[in-house]
């Protein structure tokens, strides 16, 4: 693909800058920041592209609420508009953070969705991200887009570990006395926050009236890559962590951040496709399958196991939630293998080796030997 102007929302995230990479070499790639440049933190052990790099590329800052001029003359004729935008889900789900990650990526759709039809030409693909994790915690069977089982109940989404249920039952308990049963705080502690989230997203995405332009949503799977997930990952076993999460037997559905750009290329020059797709390789493993994968490629031996009750309490520390490591998410690329599309990296062994050989040794403090070896 060369030639096409390509605007990418949240553009300094891991994806959205490697997509700007990958595109950014034949085609004009437009980045939306909410933060000025020079301010942004190196999140991710990467600078950010520059078009000194020579890379045709332009930052543009917006507050993802507003439709402004600036960046709208970018999205009219453009080709094709991403939407990476959205708070980290890495965080602690306090009612602050809650409300913060819905509002971020229901606004930022909603905002674009207006600035497209606000465009004398509007694009002609409207890409928005979306998350594998609406399906339901499931290990019998793949979620694919047509028989995939979503459900928003707490209890279909997540193997809670004790301290889960202790802090579930205090936070109940605490609810009824102040407010009562019937209160919406109440019952919305059954509800499966991730999903709930998916969901929201989704809708904002597709009750936008966009006649001319395509609307796709991209169920995504854990994306590896140089940088994202990876880094820490390389933590964990420098630390000697690299055993499984949990009982290990959740799946783990995953894609290169390669294999997710040629889908973007691939929609775009497939005028038939809309609607959602699971963008995951085809072969999910289990946790357990994928941390051994990972020591072998880089020459870790051993590996100390985290159970459940371990994760709770690093995750309380680190500010995060064990649902990001111990919910099985199993997906199933159907419509996206029906459309012809053949993955690059279908295997995960080749996925880790790629991306080790290409990572830099002193950005992530790995062992120089593991990596020359691997």
């Amino acid at each position: 693909m060369k030639h096409k102007k390509i605007v990418i929302a949240g553009g300094t995230g891991f994806i959205a800058q490697a997509m700007a990479r990958y595109f950014g070499k034949d085609n004009h790639v437009i980045l939306l920041t909410r933060k000025a440049v020079s301010t942004q933190n190196n999140n991710y052990n990467h600078k950010l592209i520059k078009a000194a790099d020579g890379y045709n590329i332009t930052y543009w800052r917006w507050d993802c609420e507003h439709v402004e001029k600036h960046w709208l003359q970018e999205v009219d004729g453009a080709d094709i508009v991403i939407n990476l935008a959205g708070k980290t889900v890495n965080c602690r789900y306090t009612e602050k953070n809650k409300r913060e990650i819905i509002n971020s990526r229901t606004q930022a759709t909603k905002t674009i969705g207006e600035a497209i039809r606000q465009c004398v030409v509007p694009p002609k693909l409207w890409i928005n991200a979306s998350s594998a994790t609406i399906y339901k915690h499931t290990t019998n069977k793949p979620n694919d887009e047509f028989t995939g089982l979503i459900s928003d109940a707490k209890n279909d989404n997540m193997p809670y570990s004790l301290l889960d249920r202790l802090r579930y039952r205090y936070k109940k308990a605490v609810i009824q006395l102040r407010e009562g049963k019937n209160n919406y705080k109440y019952n919305d502690l059954d509800t499966d926050f991730s999903v709930k989230v998916c969901k929201s997203w989704e809708h904002a995405l597709f009750e936008q009236r966009t006649p001319f332009t395509r609307k796709i949503a991209l169920r995504t799977a854990i994306t590896l890559g140089h940088g994202g997930v990876m880094v820490p990952y390389y933590n964990l076993l420098k630390m000697g962590l690299g055993g499984c999460q949990g009982d290990g037997r959740q799946m783990y559905s995953w894609i290169h951040i390669e294999d997710l750009c040629r889908i973007v290329e691939w929609s775009f020059e497939h005028n038939d496709m809309e609607g959602i797709y699971n963008c995951s390789a085809p072969n999910a493993v289990t946790n357990e399958v994928f941390m051994k994968t990972l020591r072998l490629a880089t020459g870790h031996v051993l590996g100390l196991r985290a159970p459940a009750w371990l994760l709770e309490c690093g995750a309380k520390l680190l500010g995060t939630e064990t649902e990001l490591i111990l919910k099985s998410r199993w997906v199933y690329p159907a419509k996206l293998l029906q459309s012809g599309f053949v993955f690059r990296y279908n295997v995960l062994e080749h996925a880790l080796t790629n991306i080790i050989r290409n990572t830099p040794v002193q950005k992530y403090h790995l062992f120089q030997k593991q990596l020359v070896h691997c």
